[in-house]
């Protein structure tokens, strides 16, 4: 299957793309990545013969994969020609989802520097870049309670005392008169 797979990959990227790298995931399926455009496509086995789920997701700043937007089985006995038409309409709405792909000359900063796009009168407002993610912080620790013994725990103990007693009571047979 990996084979078949790896085959319709490097088919189907070569359609799609100019640049791209196909490489194997851990899964077993395989990778299409299109630097110049921020975009994956997936082929993974999905168990069935000749067919394959195909998922499509971003590439983010730093080059780390954001996890799919789109996914479908389709049949690998189709022709490439289809299997492509079925990635670019995945791949339209993994842009349409995620905004505009900046261009393969843009950084990831540029979109927020001063001085870019229209200026003077009418011009627009840029909208804010997005924030890093807030790094989780560590769960609050619980408020400190009082070190001295509940009422609770004076029970138990009262009545382990009792058990206790009783135990040697019955053992050493009690009083001698």
């Amino acid at each position: 299957m990996y084979a078949q797979l790896r085959e319709t990959a490097a088919e189907l990227a070569g359609v799609l793309w100019r640049e791209h790298t196909v490489y194997r995931e851990r899964g077993g399926g395989v990778v299409i990545r299109g630097e110049h455009v921020r975009r994956w496509i997936s082929l993974a086995p999905t168990g069935g013969k000749d067919r394959a789920l195909l998922r499509a997701g971003r590439i983010l700043d730093g080059g780390t994969t954001a996890p799919a937007r789109t996914e479908v089985v389709v049949d690998l006995t189709a022709p490439v020609a289809e299997l492509a038409t079925v990635c670019r309409r995945m791949l339209a709405e993994v842009a349409a989802s995620a905004g505009p792909a900046p261009g393969p000359d843009a950084g990831p900063s540029r979109a927020g520097r001063p001085g870019r796009g229209r200026a003077g009168r009418g011009a627009r407002k840029q909208p804010k870049t997005p924030r890093e993610p807030k790094t989780p912080r560590e769960p609050k620790a619980p408020k400190a309670r009082s070190r001295h013994t509940g009422a609770g725990s004076w029970v138990v103990l009262v009545l382990v005392g009792i058990a206790v007693a009783a135990w040697a009571y019955g053992v050493f047979g009690g009083p001698a008169f």
